[in-house]
């Protein structure tokens, strides 16, 4: 790549950025409020033990239904409890044939990818749920209880918005379980249980009485969360400018020579890893297709490595499968410190494949001993934010492999 194209190049990220923290500023400002309040009704419904219902048909929407149901039934922040939710995707069948099965009246059904589904199935489901007494939320100006709609100029950061709102949704819903009073069918209790998010939310210990102020703390924690992510990009992709900008050339040298990508993660990283391959077959900007896998896709795969061989060697094992000299490994972990990720990315080097990775806190052992040829760091050990700033990492990165052209 020449001086100039790199120029060029860099000039792109920055525009990228500085789209993506307008976007994320004004469209917290709008919706901090309805956030807060749909929180509350969210709470009220998981009291009364109804569950989160998500639904998604495209492969992108696919990889926002399965990351919401981890966050909400595996809480990764101490102090945060397990909360009852499913995914719903196209794999298993007709999505309001799935909702007439599987959703109750107390649910509460997300739906992702409205607007990308010319098909309409997934609104069909979404008002099948409602039909059915659940409480409905939309990211398209469609019927619902709830719709928060990003700008739609450009999908990638549309989705990054979403992704911090539902973040913030199960980060924030705990907050009124800890006001009994606040929530309609349950008593108060005598005393508050503030537990382990106590620190976090002083406000805890306020009266059961006042909506209102509970509310307006929740929009406030809620735009500093929004505001916290913003700062968090800011650092990932100007810091990590230079690994991102040489990711991408040997990203589109190795795909332009009949390479392939092959993604993993563990948990919420490894949705990121099914919406990085889906944004390389499918691209919704309508970019050629790449040639990608994801190794997180196949259950028996990984159920059998894990429980015959052990849990460390279940990309491990894939690489061996379907690495070939001239792939690219890409690594996302927020940690940088899962073994599963180190030793895969130690068969990728083996095997000649390019390696990228990107990693949380400090970079963990990934960055500290370079295990991956261009790593991209999001220094935070909060692991929503990591992950927000991580899916502008490679949705940056995805644009500039198109951009940067032939090596």
């Amino acid at each position: 790549m020449s001086l100039a194209g790199a120029d060029v190049l860099a000039r792109r990220l920055d525009e990228l950025l500085a789209a993506r923290s307008e976007a994320n500023r004004a469209f917290f400002e709008a919706e901090a409020d309805a956030l807060a309040r749909c929180c509350h009704r969210m709470a009220e419904r998981f009291a009364r033990g109804g569950r989160l219902v998500a639904l998604g048909r495209s492969p992108i929407a696919r990889s926002d239904v399965r990351h919401v149901a981890v966050e909400f039934v595996h809480p990764v922040i101490v102090g945060k409890r397990a909360l009852p939710a499913i995914g719903l995707a196209a794999e298993g069948g007709d999505l309001a044939s799935q909702v007439d099965v599987v959703a109750e009246a107390d649910d509460i059904a997300i739906a992702y990818g409205i607007d990308a589904d010319p098909s309409g199935e997934t609104l069909e489901a979404l008002e099948r749920a409602r039909s059915l007494g659940c409480m409905t939320i939309a990211f398209a100006p469609v019927e619902a209880d709830w719709t928060f709609v990003p700008p739609d100029d450009d999908p990638f950061v549309a989705q990054e918005l979403v992704e911090t709102l539902y973040h913030v949704l199960w980060e924030l819903v705990h907050v009124f379980f800890e006001h009994r009073g606040l929530l309609s069918g349950r008593e108060a209790g005598p005393v508050h249980d503030t537990g382990a998010s106590s620190f976090l939310y002083p406000f805890l210990s306020e009266g059961e009485h006042d909506l209102e102020a509970v509310v307006d703390d929740v929009r406030r924690s809620a735009l500093l969360k929004a505001a916290e992510v913003g700062a968090l990009r800011e650092q990932t992709l100007t810091e990590g400018r230079d690994a991102l900008l040489a990711a991408a050339g040997a990203l589109r040298d190795r795909l332009d020579g009949g390479g392939r990508l092959l993604a993993f993660g563990n948990g919420g990283s490894a949705t990121d890893a099914m919406d990085l391959v889906a944004d390389f077959r499918a691209a919704p900007q309508g970019w050629p297709a790449r040639r990608a896998i994801d190794l997180t896709e196949d259950p028996a795969i990984i159920t059998a490595i894990a429980n015959d061989i052990g849990v460390e060697e279940i990309f491990q094992r894939q690489v061996i499968a379907y690495g070939r000299a001239g792939d690219v490994a890409v690594a996302l972990s927020t940690s940088g410190n899962s073994l599963d990720i180190i030793e895969a990315l130690a068969e990728a080097r083996e095997r000649d494949l390019v390696t990228i990775a990107l990693v949380g806190y400090d970079g963990g052992r990934v960055a500290a001993e370079g295990l991956a040829d261009h790593v991209i760091v999001t220094r935070s050990q909060h692991i929503p934010r990591i992950q927000e700033a991580q899916a502008s990492a490679y949705h940056v990165l995805r644009e500039l492999t198109e951009l940067v052209g032939p090596v």
